[in-house]
């Protein structure tokens, strides 16, 4: 007999009172007598009772068995299935998992439980009236080995992930697990899915080793071989390798056919790019002779002599292989807004005055002929020629040149002409052989920073735009941009070890940069993501390091777009930007990384609130908020007040056209432009992306009107007019801006510099010239085995000449 109990009574009484004479016959039929009269109803009530019978139809039933429910067994909640003898009634009743997981030898007395769907009841029913139980674990387990057996192993997986997790230690549970790997591995060979199958045949010889032992290590041979053949044939040697390396690690101990097989081909392949690398050695063609000892090597690390080789073509003509997002197609060492111009330029030509890095007051400049001296008053800059110091072509230099170029600067007619310098200078005379002297018009806090000059081979009689540096273009391709060391600096460094050749390798993206430099074929990765970063400090093999600059990242308007032109437009473009989710979700993938922030100006914050760098930002400015509402109302207060002047002017309303947002030729801009695009598109503006050819930072007339500029604001003091000024990358004609500058340019000392440039900020933000974004912290990567490389470069070629490959 079965009884119910309430658990909310205070006692339990020793007996329960029986059941109902109508249902007293069944056993079924004496649950559901309880089911009625726990909802306050009588058994004669047929109408209300047939309605809760149905309510509870998939918890209990008077016979039968309950309705398989394949894969939706998952979504019920765990529970035993008790089936009553057909003496007592018959039926069945879902339960909540029994305190007992099988069923008692002994089998005297009563079972007490629970029915789903009558939680505050509890039900006894004798054991004698229990014909078994289909206990939840033993369901699982039988689901899983009949789909197995099947051959149905989607439908097993998730049966046998809930046993692997709630029933961990069962047994038969590791045979059951064992089986569903071994044979969906069969399967997915048959379904020529060999990568796949190889990953089953692994897993199951780590987990159960003695499982058919014999038959899953030939699998695994036999799956190996397919999936290296597989993978040389479609030229992927790397991953084929990687591979190998790694099942010789893990089998080395059971000679597998495949690995000896393999390893064999490996080393076969790598005899022949040996031999060839030597036959280019002999031809001198070091370039090929590099590539392929280096792909020798990659195919079998323990060939004999691999290392040797390396050592030999590299000590007879080093080469330096640099990765770079950012190809040059423009050199210019102090290009404001062209990062690939920036680091190449640096390569073929010195500038007169080279920032080496932030100071408490100012950048440090470094003299390139020799030494500066400025007077106590700060009123005259005295240069000082040091030709005794220098290699050709710089010891070549002429004092009247040297002053000649600094008056040219100050002439408005001039190419170099620079206006800040123009205003603070008032005469340049020759004191001797080896000495010019600047007479300033007032004291200036930092003079040198005003003379930051490309200097080519023209300074010393040799031909317009010719190289100074180090190195000359050797070629230039879609994907590779090759500088060769110049005879003079050959000449000059024969036994020294410094590279022939530096090759910059282009890289789509930043991950793809990352593999070639983790695999050996890239030496130095100038530009990371923040993120790549993070992960690469872990490396042994590989260093980063941060350049001590931040660069700013800015949209500047470079059209005559009319809405442009409306600083009430600028605006709804800032505030239709969440700045903040597209620094850190995009660019960060949401890691932590000091320095990288939004901004409220052009001018770089600084690391922290104490860094000197940061002097020309007022941090009680806050960035505008994402406020794209807002946004989508200043874009129609800009439409209706120019509908406004038109219809004042009899002239037709201008339209909003869409509007064509440029960006550089590099993966993290265009990560950026898209994010932006998307959400300009939220307030319901209409946006092209400009992709700008490869090594152009700023677009053409007419083919753009907003672009994405990553900018060196490295000294505010000059950069301010480099970028905000009529003929800056903004070309920004506003009073206010004009004012802000000129008034910049007449400070006397260091406090008069920052408050006039905290006005400028403030201007800055108001008027929109550009649109400030955020500030990035950009770091560069090397292997190891390249020094030379220096500490706190600000560019990346800064101590090129002092690179040295390195195999002890």
């Amino acid at each position: 007999m079965i009884h119910r109990q309430n658990r909310e009574q205070t006692t339990t009484p020793t007996s329960a009172p029986p059941a109902p004479p109508a249902t007293r016959c069944r056993a079924f039929g004496r649950i559901v007598a309880c089911a009625v009269f726990a909802v306050g109803l009588v058994a004669g009530v047929f109408g209300p009772l047939a309605a809760v019978a149905h309510a509870q139809l998939l918890t209990y039933a008077e016979s039968g068995e309950p309705e398989d429910p394949g894969l939706g067994l998952l979504q019920e909640e765990p529970h035993d299935i008790i089936y009553f003898t057909e003496a007592s009634g018959g039926g069945w009743a879902k339960v909540r998992l029994l305190p007992i997981r099988e069923i008692p030898s002994d089998r005297k007395g009563t079972l007490r439980f629970s029915i789903l769907g009558f939680e505050t009841d509890e039900f006894v029913a004798k054991w004698g009236d229990i014909d078994r139980i289909d206990f939840w674990e033993k369901r699982l387990e039988r689901e899983t080995a009949e789909r197995i057996a099947a051959d149905d192993f989607t439908g097993a997986y998730p049966f046998l992930s809930i046993l692997i997790r709630d029933y961990p230690r069962r047994k038969g549970l590791d045979e059951l697990r064992a089986n569903f790997l071994w044979r969906n591995a069969i399967q997915r060979a048959n379904n020529r899915e060999r990568a796949e199958s190889l990953a089953m045949l692994e897993e199951l010889h780590r987990f159960a080793p003695d499982f058919k032992q014999s038959q899953v290590l030939k699998a695994i041979s036999l799956t190996t071989g397919a999936v290296m053949q597989s993978l040389v044939d479609e030229g992927q040697l790397d991953t084929a390798q990687q591979l190998l390396a790694r099942l010789k690690q893990d089998y080395g101990n059971f000679n597998l056919d495949a690995i000896g097989k393999w390893d064999g081909e490996f080393l076969k392949m790598a005899q022949e790019k040996r031999q060839e690398a030597i036959e280019a050695a002999r031809q001198k063609d070091y370039r090929v002779a590099r590539k392929l000892a280096r792909e020798s090597l990659y195919l079998k690390p323990d060939i004999s002599g691999g290392k040797e080789l390396i050592q030999k073509i590299d000590q007879v003509y080093p080469l330096v292989n640099v990765g770079v997002l950012q190809s040059a197609r423009v050199y210019d060492p102090v290009r404001m807004d062209n990062w690939a111009a920036r680091r190449a330029g640096r390569l073929l030509y010195r500038t007169l005055f080279e920032i080496q890095g932030a100071a408490p007051e100012g950048g440090e400049y470094e003299f390139l002929f020799g030494s500066t001296q400025t007077t106590p008053d700060r009123q005259v800059l005295e240069l000082n020629l040091e030709l005794e110091k220098l290699q050709t072509p710089l010891s070549e230099i002429q004092v009247d040149y040297l002053a000649d170029q600094l008056a040219m600067r100050a002439d408005p007619e001039s190419e170099t002409y620079f206006s800040p310098w123009a205003a603070a200078v008032i005469g340049i005379g020759i004191d001797g052989p080896r000495r010019v002297e600047c007479v300033l018009r007032r004291p200036h806090v930092l003079p040198t920073c005003l003379l930051q000059l490309k200097v080519d081979a023209s300074w010393f009689g040799g031909e317009e735009d010719g190289p100074t540096g180090d190195y000359r273009i050797g070629s230039v391709e879609d994907a590779e941009s090759r500088f060769v060391l110049t005879d003079q600096a050959r000449q000059a460094n024969s036994d020294s070890g410094k590279p022939r050749e530096i090759v910059e390798i282009r890289c789509d993206s930043g991950s793809e940069a990352v593999s070639k430099l983790l695999q050996g074929e890239i030496d130095v990765l100038d530009q990371l993501f923040p993120a790549d970063a993070l992960r690469l400090k872990s490396r042994r093999d590989v260093k980063v390091v941060e350049y001590p600059l931040p660069t700013i990242h800015m949209l500047v308007p470079c059209s005559d777009h009319e809405f442009l032109a409306d600083k009430n437009f600028r605006r709804a473009l800032l505030y239709g930007i969440d700045r903040e989710d597209i620094l850190k979700g995009e660019l960060l993938e949401n890691l932590e990384s000091p320095g990288c922030k939004v901004l409220s100006g052009p001018f770089p914050a600084g690391m922290d609130l104490n860094d000197p760098l940061g002097y020309a930002y007022d941090p009680s400015i806050l960035p505008r908020r994402f406020e794209p509402s807002l946004a989508q109302l200043l874009v129609e207060l800009s439409k209706t007040l120019k509908t406004t002047a038109a219809e004042k002017k009899k002239e037709p309303a201008p339209k909003l056209r869409p509007i064509r947002l440029a960006f550089p030729a590099d993966n993290l801009s265009r990560v950026a432009c898209e994010a932006i695009r998307s959400q300009w598109q939220l307030i319901g503006l209409e946006v092209e992306l400009v992709q700008l050819p490869v090594g152009r930072s700023f677009p053409e007339p007419d083919t753009a009107d907003i672009v994405y500029v990553s900018a060196a604001i490295w000294e505010p003091i000059i950069d301010a007019r480099r970028l905000l000024g009529p003929r800056g990358l903004a070309k920004s004609e506003d009073q206010l801006i004009g004012l802000g500058l000129r008034r910049l340019e007449e400070a006397r000392n260091w406090r008069e510099v920052r408050d006039r440039l905290l006005d400028l900020h403030a201007i800055s933000h108001h008027e929109l010239p550009v649109l400030p974004l955020w500030q990035m912290v950009d770091s560069y990567a090397y292997r190891r085995n390249l020094t030379g490389l220096g500490s706190r470069i600000v560019s990346l070629y800064q101590n090129a000449g002092n690179w040295r490959l390195d195999f002890d």
